[in-house]
């Protein structure tokens, strides 16, 4: 990125309330100055910043901004905005526009765009394509987008290993620009098998007579269009990759994976585990219809409605002990609320290393254990400074030892919530992620009411 760049997007939260000014004005009494600082605000973005500044308006304020957006930059912006403010933008635009939007696209950045887009402009824009953006753009197509199939860039510099580092340099000079994140250029024998990589670095520093075959590495982390596009970008974090080769299951090589595409996929594996976590079923745009986000979000409000009924009734079944000892409403949220936390910091780790497959069912059960004795150490520290806290404040040695208890049993359910439940779920194929929170919640506040009230009921009544 450069210095400029670097500055416009330290600036970014600054245009936004600059922009959000200047649309203020304009609704009221617009003015020619004003639309023209407007124009000039838009012109001088990234299409990536533009992305963010519309995500962050109101729909008319979003589509007042999109119009004012110069037409050749719409696909680009498009690319980067989420799903759910992508599908208000193309709800804007006539069958014209779109076309002129996604024409200019890549193969892989078309098949990102190809769900959204309206039916009835595929087969023209399909059409538009010459017979191997189309071919490229249908081999995307094939495979589901957690797969590098879909995600496969086709613009890529391959070489022959039988020719020396003169012939490549002459080679290359023929290419106005290179694609980007060109890090390396690929070696291919006459059938196409990829037989090696050669880094642009030892091109330049080896002697021109060399051969392509005495230099390159022929020792290649390579990828098939089947790979999990998660696993892969794990590998491109592991190995500091910014291009690797995607090949068939001959050897071929098909196209190649960008370091770019795998920042992508790890910020959207990350933002849908915190979706998941809260139990939304989507991203959501956040300006978006009040029936739009009520069908986002009802169907884990509505568990959480019932394991909260659930957490009422089992209050409600000691409110006699409640009654003579008044202490206990005051103490019973903390058992409750303090094992919830734990829950969620066991819960969070697990699903952490389920997702980098650092869990195996030899080490799950020792998961369990090490938890399970944090829980226990936690509990007998922090249920005993709380339970001292209860003696000095309700001068009631015995409160205090039950309250110390209750936080102690609370914690270690915690613990085998947290570990079960997300490995529960993974054994079922289900995202371990999803509504974990939720859940763990729901197990910590009815059982920790439960064994709070239950102690208190059995010692102190």
């Amino acid at each position: 990125m450069s210095e400029a760049e670097t500055r416009g997007a330290n600036r970014l939260p600054e245009q936004l309330e600059a922009i959000t000014a200047l649309l203020a004005r304009l609704a009221e009494t617009p003015t020619p100055d004003d639309q023209a600082q407007l124009q000039q605000l838009l012109d001088e973005l990234h299409p990536a910043d533009i992305a963010f500044v519309l995500e962050a308006l109101p729909l008319d304020e979003r589509l007042a901004v999109w119009q004012r957006v110069k037409a050749d930059r719409d696909g680009e912006i498009l690319l980067e905005v989420s799903d759910a403010v992508r599908e208000s933008l193309i709800a804007d635009m006539d069958q014209r526009e779109i076309l002129a939007a996604v024409e200019p696209l890549d193969a892989d950045e078309l098949a990102d765009l190809v769900e959204d887009l309206p039916t009835e402009v595929l087969p023209e824009l399909m059409a538009s394509l010459d017979a191997q953006q189309r071919e490229r753009v249908q081999s995307a197509l094939s495979w589901d987008e957690d797969q590098i199939g879909s995600l496969m860039d086709f613009e890529m510099v391959t070489i022959r290993e039988d020719v020396s580092l003169e012939t490549v340099l002459r080679y290359l000079r023929r290419f106005e620009e290179l694609p980007a994140q060109t890090d390396k250029l690929f070696v291919i024998n006459q059938d196409n098998l990829l037989t090696g990589v050669l880094p642009l670095h030892w091109l330049l520093v080896n002697p021109p007579e060399k051969m392509v075959s005495e230099v390159m590495a022929p020792d290649v982390n390579t990828f098939h269009p089947a790979d999990d596009a998660y696993e892969v970008a794990q590998a491109f974090e592991r190995y500091d990759l910014v291009t690797a080769p995607v090949v068939d299951d001959g050897g071929r090589l098909i196209g190649r994976i960008t370091v770019d595409a795998m920042v992508d996929v790890i910020r959207e594996e990350s933002e849908s585990e915190a979706l998941n976590r809260a139990g939304l079923r989507e991203e959501e745009d956040i300006f978006a219809s009040v029936w739009a986000s009520l069908r986002n979000r009802w169907s884990w409000l509505a568990i959480n409605l019932v394991t909260a009924f659930i957490a009422s009734r089992v209050i409600g079944l000691f409110e006699g002990a409640i009654e003579k000892l008044v202490a206990l409403a005051a103490l019973m949220p903390i058992v409750a609320g303090i094992g919830g936390n734990s829950g969620n910091q066991t819960i969070t780790m697990i699903v952490r290393a389920l997702a980098l497959n650092q869990i195996t069912p030899d080490s799950a059960r020792r998961l369990w254990r090490k938890e399970l004795a944090v829980s226990l150490f936690n509990g007998l520290i922090w249920g005993g400074v709380i339970g001292i806290v209860a003696w000095l404040l309700y001068e009631n040695i015995a409160l205090g030892l039950v309250m110390t208890a209750a936080m102690t049993l609370n914690l270690l359910l915690a613990a085998f919530a947290g570990v079960g439940i997300p490995m529960l779920m993974m054994k079922f194929g289900r995202d371990p992620a999803l509504g974990s929170s939720v859940l763990i919640t729901a197990m910590t506040d009815s059982g920790g009411f439960f064994i709070f009230l239950g102690l208190a009921s059995l010692f102190l009544m």
